[in-house]
């Protein structure tokens, strides 16, 4: 009888150890992916109204990265209006801290109301590809 209650202590703190191993593994999980999105977490695009010296308006695209370290390859993938190929607007390397500037479409003037969101591509310093929509949602690109 003995025997059987140790045999049962015994397969119980297996179990209770594995369930816990298994809980810790997932918490590092968690925390490597929280690293890997670190620096794309603060990358941000959007698009603006600008006023020359000579005050014509322009819209802007405006490329932000508040991280410590450069993203490279970036992508601003404009939509396509109507029968339109979509076209991207290639700005190259956001050094770290700075927000890069480029003009935006002549055309979408037109329908400007207020600072918005604008889609963005980009590799962290790490190579991974990130892709953040026009809602602010970042995801990786395999």
């Amino acid at each position: 009888m003995a025997d059987s209650f140790s045999a049962v202590g015994t397969v119980g703190a297996f179990l209770v150890g594995f369930l816990l191993l298994r809980r810790e593994h997932h918490r590092e999980a968690g925390r490597a992916e929280d690293d890997r999105r670190a620096q794309a977490e603060q990358i941000s695009a959007w698009v603006e109204l600008t006023r020359q010296l000579d005050g014509k308006q322009n819209l802007t695209f405006h490329i932000h990265n508040a991280s410590a370290m450069p993203i490279y390859e970036v992508e601003l993938p404009l939509p396509a209006r109507g029968d339109e190929e979509p076209r991207i607007e290639f700005v190259g390397l956001v050094p770290p801290g700075q927000t890069i500037q480029r003009p935006g479409p002549a055309d979408w003037l037109r329908s400007y109301v207020e600072p918005e969101p604008v889609q963005i591509e980009f590799l962290d310093s790490a190579g991974r590809r990130w892709s953040r929509d026009e809602q602010g949602t970042l995801s990786r690109v395999e």
